[in-house]
């Protein structure tokens, strides 16, 4: 077992990690800006070291000052949890050329698959299916674009190689836009990502995002944890998600999860990773896969009743999965809503103090935050301030006890997006389940 981690993130998620070490005896070593010196983490930590000032780029995406914390701390390895540089292919070659243990996949497999070109070519490979569009990205041959957007069918999108976030994409419905588009994306690509490559894809006009967890250790056991709808989103943000997605059936999670856990093998995959889909007319296309823990991983847990942190640290370490696929069994349903710092009406962020808090409790409720009564919600980064979760035995049960529990929460001195979950969860299109990516977007009239 390990001994010692340095956590190089913030927040919620710094926080979860830090409890599944403490669970593993594992001693934890936060790292930290000017501006997080009072976070949770940090204030419960055995050490903490501070990175660099506020701004993210000098501390939390700063990997000499990270790597330093761990070489003077005497620290065995390194949890990036999810942003920052929990993705990013180089920073894991540098910790393991520095002598350390990456919490997470191998560098190339981060590299594989953080470029969705080659991703989909893996992913074809192994027998997963893929939304049609280009074979690789897209040349300066005019007329080969405008043939192939034909060839595909109109709307069609064009997506930046490298991109994420829901940034470095967009959709085409007429030939005459398609050249512009394709330009544009290509410019925004090389100044967000550094990378101009693009490629096009059919745009699927009323999908589902559906994502499956999959789990895989160093002796070539991989498993999937079932399904997640993230399907309510705001600008390609999710805002609330749910495990298990209604309308699943038991073979098609089977069929499609064991085709993902087989990829992870293939692909030589190791530790948490997640392959998201988009799903209409009850097929499922890829569209990416994530190589780190997800916001979103309670849900699975709660369902499944694995503790998907623990699992990556204790891969890191050397073990093998401690359960099989045959022992993944899902029971009831979990609801979670990402509570965010920010106007509920213009999403415009929220910063400032803490002024009153009290968090909801009750069968079924998990939370997951780093705020406290007191807690200055700082500007420099992003707006999620916490994760409410609900379990019950069915989808009904679970909305009812995450109403309860929105409805019990005080957080006074900053404006949050609670009002918002309040009023999907009470939207009969929310209730009904089912509702395709766009379903928020036209209920806040902005579609």
């Amino acid at each position: 077992m390990l001994d010692k981690i340095v956590i190089a993130n913030r927040g919620e998620i710094a926080l979860r990690i830090l409890r599944a070490c403490r669970e593993l005896g594992i001693h934890v070593v936060a790292v930290h800006s000017e501006a997080d010196r009072e976070l949770k983490h940090v204030l419960l930590s055995d050490e903490s070291v501070c990175i660099g000032p506020a701004a993210s780029t000098d501390s939390y995406l700063n990997m000499p000052a990270i790597i330093s914390a761990a070489e003077v701390t005497d620290s065995e390895a390194i949890h990036p949890g999810y942003g920052f540089l929990a993705e990013n292919a180089d920073f894991a070659e540098k910790v393991i050329q520095s002598g350390f243990i990456f919490i997470g996949p191998k560098p190339e497999t981060i590299r594989l698959m953080g470029d969705k070109i080659s991703a989909k070519r893996a992913m074809q490979a192994a027998g997963i299916p893929c939304v049609p569009g280009s074979d690789g990205p897209l040349d300066d041959d005019k007329s080969k674009t405008l043939q192939m957007a034909r060839d595909i069918g109109y709307p069609v999108i064009i997506k930046a190689s490298g991109g994420g976030g829901g940034r470095g994409m967009r959709t085409v419905h007429t030939e005459a836009a398609l050249l512009n588009a394709t330009t544009l994306t290509k410019t925004e690509a090389l100044t967000t990502f550094g990378n101009d490559t693009v490629y096009m894809e059919k745009f699927l006009e009323t999908p589902r995002h559906i994502e499956f967890q999959v789990l895989a250790d160093n002796y070539g056991n991989a498993i999937h944890l079932g399904e997640r709808d993230c399907s309510t989103q705001r600008r390609h943000q999710k805002v609330i998600e749910e495990a298990p997605a209604i309308g699943i059936t038991e073979e098609q999670r089977d069929r499609v999860g064991t085709r993902c856990a087989e990829a992870c093998k293939e692909i030589g995959y190791v530790g948490a990773g997640t392959f998201e889909f988009l799903y209409e007319n009850d097929e499922f296309y890829f569209i990416e896969m994530n190589t780190r823990i997800q916001v979103e991983h309670p849900v699975t847990e709660m369902v499944c009743g694995v503790d998907i942190v623990k699992e990556q640290i204790l891969v890191a370490s050397g073990q093998p999965l401690s359960i099989s696929q045959e022992d993944v069994e899902l029971k009831g349903h979990a609801i979670e809503c990402r509570i965010n710092a920010e106007d509920p009406i213009t999403f415009i962020p929220s910063p400032g103090v803490i002024e009153q808090l009290h968090m909801p409790g009750g069968p079924g409720i998990r939370v997951e935050t780093h705020i406290y009564n007191g807690y200055r919600v700082p500007p420099y980064y992003d707006s999620m301030i916490g994760k409410l979760i609900a379990y019950g035995e069915t989808r009904e049960s679970a909305i009812a006890r995450l109403q309860t529990a929105l409805n019990e929460i005080v957080i006074a001195g900053i404006k949050t997006n609670i009002p918002l979950h309040v009023d999907i969860l009470s939207d009969a299109e929310f209730r009904a389940g089912g509702q395709n990516i766009h379903y928020l977007e036209k209920k806040l009239g902005l579609q």
